[in-house]
């Protein structure tokens, strides 16, 4: 199904659009600096954390899931 990997190339790929980096959005949002780090290792993060990732990145969770391919579906 969902794979904690994929999520994370998927923050990275639309903070890589929007000129974000990786350590701003984190301290922006108030994530841990290892957030990225265990997702790419696999393991989950909480919802209300994929939340802030979104709205910081404008865009919808179903986006960063890769449910759909319009990042302003369901924003």
């Amino acid at each position: 199904m969902y794979k904690a990997h994929n999520l994370a190339i998927m923050i990275k790929k639309r903070a890589t659009q929007q000129n974000i980096t990786i350590k701003n959005m984190l301290i922006d949002c108030e994530l841990g600096s290892n957030t990225m780090s265990a997702l790419y290792h696999g393991k989950s993060i909480a919802f209300d954390s994929l939340a802030r990732i979104a709205d910081y990145l404008n865009c919808s969770v179903d986006y960063l899931l890769e449910r759909t391919d319009n990042p302003e579906i369901n924003k």
